[in-house]
């Protein structure tokens, strides 16, 4: 469930060919179409979210899922129609790749969504893998700058309802990662 870029480096279309070579079978869902490339975001078109919870419908009603990942969602309209399907369609193990921001700077989710990502999808998803910005976006603070920090703001996830999280540490200066 994410995004759709014309690169194929990420998205859909990479994990689609992670999945491939781990012998997996992968099936998709659409949620934004994105003209990237490595210098930037140049535009997101948004896709309905009515078509979203078709496509969701679609899979999750034919077929056996076991685990799920959770890209980009654009806007919160996407994010409840994701978390409704969760609901009403369990899946053992489903991961949250929070994606918020591009590595280019550009903004990948509206700001009002972030309250509904806490709110409908931290409760019910197994991992989330927020970096450094993400999580803090999250938990509405700073950045963290410092392993300590990183480590409070990986409990402070865990007390939303999140069973695990892997924090995505990049971002920490040189001088804390050495």
């Amino acid at each position: 469930m994410q995004e759709l870029t014309q690169a194929a480096g990420a998205g859909i279309q990479a994990d689609l060919k992670t999945f491939s070579a781990l012998e997996a079978y992968g099936t998709s869902v659409i949620t934004a179409l994105v003209a990237q490339n490595t210098r930037g975001v140049q535009s997101v078109y948004r896709i309905d979210p009515e078509f979203v919870s078709a496509q969701l419908r679609s899979v999750l009603e034919d077929v056996r899922i076991d685990s799920a990942k959770i890209g980009m969602l654009s806007e919160s309209d996407v994010v409840n129609a994701v978390a409704d399907a969760l609901i009403h369609y369990p899946i053992p193990y489903v991961v949250l790749d929070t994606v918020m921001i591009a590595k280019s700077g550009d903004p990948l989710l509206a700001p009002e969504a972030v309250d509904a990502v806490r709110k409908r999808l931290l409760p019910i998803v197994s991992l989330i893998t927020p970096n450094l910005p993400e999580a803090a976006a999250l938990l509405d603070t700073r950045v963290a700058t410092s392993e300590q920090e990183m480590l409070e703001q990986g409990k402070a996830l865990l007390a939303m309802g999140c069973s695990a999280v892997l924090m995505k540490g990049g971002h920490l200066n040189q001088s804390e990662k050495s």
